[in-house]
């Protein structure tokens, strides 16, 4: 079982940055490809990034590519959402994600946190 809570959400103009962070609990973080998702009100769950367990391989979404970065800290349990040049489109809840899969399909994660708001204002 591990538990997901994210955090480092908020609300910041347009062209800032802003980072977020998922603490994980249990002692096998390490072995958990991460994820990151976003919702915005009336629009369906997307995927924004992830990172494979295995070898740190990361992959973005079209639309945070350039912009996003996904990174971990495993000794922190920890991983992180650093996000530069926002745009008002990317406002929405943001979620974490957690699976012992090296790749995941969409969102099939295993387990989620409850997510952090990010808004961004032009």
């Amino acid at each position: 079982q591990v538990q997901l809570v994210e955090s480092g959400g908020g609300l910041v103009q347009a062209g800032a940055s802003l980072t977020l962070s998922c603490a994980a609990s249990g002692r096998t973080f390490s072995r958990y490809s991460m994820g990151w998702f976003r919702q915005a009100p009336g629009k369906e769950r997307e995927f924004v990034a992830r990172i494979r367990w295995i070898d740190g391989l990361r992959y973005y979404a079209d639309s945070v590519k350039g912009r996003f970065t996904i990174s971990r800290d495993n000794a922190k349990n920890t991983v992180y959402l650093q996000m530069n040049s926002l745009k008002p489109e990317d406002t929405a809840a943001y979620y974490c994600a957690a699976d012992r899969k090296v790749d995941v399909t969409g969102s099939d994660y295993a387990y989620w946190g409850q997510g952090t708001q990010v808004t961004v204002s032009s």
